[in-house]
């Protein structure tokens, strides 16, 4: 049932999304348009190769945030409307809003809407709406990292990593869930196609968490 508090909830979520926390921190502390520099995304991948582990630990943290918060919104509306907390009517209303914060992050009105990739936003809203699965892409991405430096690719295979757990580890009966699994993978590869690009040619940047790439 569509009324004003859901409206308000998916108008308040993409306004969540929209908070450009990569342009905003780069140019209050350090004089800097993240989005002029590096591949151009306004997001917790380019802040880290542009500013630095730091910010780009600050940025991750606030887009899982969004992404979380306007996820959980859904708790804040009537019963009547979204349907017992368990049931796919909940989960359905529950995507919905997060799907709307990761379009709030890629098309930011406080940003002339020129955003980041939404990876970590998504991230948070997966961690809003499956914990435990969430958890299993964190390991991948924290694995993949560490292994190879490269953000996008631990992104890509923590990508594929969501569908396959929702799927094979924990049987979710939900069919919104499945299909929104199989998008959130296909949605990484697509914004992730450049990088693609530039990991098959050997010209993607790396990330160094720990130390820094001497020359």
């Amino acid at each position: 049932m569509i009324s004003i508090y859901s409206i308000s909830a998916v108008l308040l979520a993409y306004l969540f999304g929209s908070i450009p926390s990569a342009v905003w921190l780069g140019q209050a502390f350090y004089g800097v348009d993240v989005r002029e520099y590096g591949s151009g995304n306004a997001g917790a991948t380019n802040t880290f190769r542009v500013l630095g582990t730091k910010a780009g630990i600050a940025v991750m943290t606030i887009d899982i945030l969004k992404g979380y918060t306007a996820t959980k919104l859904a708790y804040f509306i009537g019963l009547s409307i979204t349907g017992p907390h368990n049931s796919s009517q909940f989960i359905n209303f529950q995507l919905a809003l997060g799907l709307t914060a990761v379009v709030g992050h890629l098309f930011p009105i406080f940003a002339g809407f020129r955003g980041g990739k939404g990876v970590a936003t998504l991230f948070g809203m997966i961690l809003a709406v499956n914990t435990p699965a969430a958890l299993l892409c964190v390991v991948v991405f924290v694995t993949v990292l560490l292994v190879t430096k490269y953000v996008s690719l631990s992104s890509i295979c923590a990508g594929f990593t969501f569908p396959l757990g929702i799927i094979f580890i924990f049987h979710s009966t939900i069919r919104s869930e499945v299909l929104y699994s199989m998008c959130v993978c296909i949605l990484v590869l697509v914004t992730h196609q450049k990088n693609l690009e530039r990991l098959l040619k050997g010209k993607e940047s790396k990330v160094y968490l720990f130390k820094r790439k001497k020359d």
